[in-house]
């Protein structure tokens, strides 16, 4: 995998196939935590922790456990064929158990090191077990994705650095959505917004302005 390749994947996944603005997944985590910056950066360094070692430790579950291949670890415990040993039907349950160990991990951390954006993550920070942005990226993964009608899926020599920098550009986009939302939700904090309009509607209208405005890096890689 040259480094065209590796460009084109990040920008990919964080303008062209943006989790929030072009898929809508995570939009929980989205509207909640966008507040203001503080919360919004740490969620983000979150996302993106949670997301690149999720893709990479879902990536090695499904390779080593999940493929009947010969690189099956069960397939050479147990013996048999490794047609014997496929368990692909597990892997989204396999996926989120994957997802939950490090959400587990991240969250001892941030209550260590800062109480006090453990505190302003509340809910949300536990919910990342649940995001459904997190889980797509892992099943992404194994799915592949063409670029420059090369296919990069499963049994592809790159197909685990594919999996990495998916997963980190994806935690990149989803970052770049939380701070440009927490940054303009700051300025309206200090304007005279109509009471109706206020909080949740505000946010959602926002969301979707910001939504079509994404849409203009429609094509810019195929």
């Amino acid at each position: 995998m040259n480094l065209t390749t590796v460009f084109l994947i990040i920008v990919s996944t964080v303008f062209v196939n943006n989790f929030i603005f072009a898929k809508f997944l995570g939009n929980c985590p989205y509207v909640g935590v966008s507040n203001d910056s503080k919360s919004a950066t740490g969620m983000g360094l979150a996302i993106i922790f949670v997301m690149t070692m999720a893709s990479a430790a879902s990536w090695a579950v499904y390779h080593f456990f999940l493929y009947p291949s010969e690189a099956n670890i069960l397939y050479h415990v147990f013996g048999g064929t490794p047609q014997r040993y496929d368990l692909r039907f597990l892997d989204t349950l396999s996926f989120i158990l994957v997802i939950a160990v490090l959400v587990q991990f991240v969250e001892m951390v941030i209550r260590k090191i800062s109480p006090g954006l453990y505190t302003a993550l509340g809910i949300y920070l536990p919910l990342i077990t649940t995001n459904c942005a997190v889980l797509a990226v892992a099943i992404l993964n194994i799915q592949g994705m063409t670029i420059g009608g090369k296919t990069l899926g499963y049994g592809h020599p790159d197909s685990f650095l594919f999996a990495l920098i998916n997963g980190f550009g994806g935690g990149v986009g989803f970052t770049v959505a939380l701070l440009l939302m927490s940054g303009i939700r700051e300025r309206l904090a200090r304007c005279d917004v109509p009471k109706p309009l206020r909080g949740m509607p505000l946010a959602f209208i926002i969301a979707g302005i910001m939504a079509i405005a994404f849409m203009g890096f429609i094509g810019m890689v195929t």
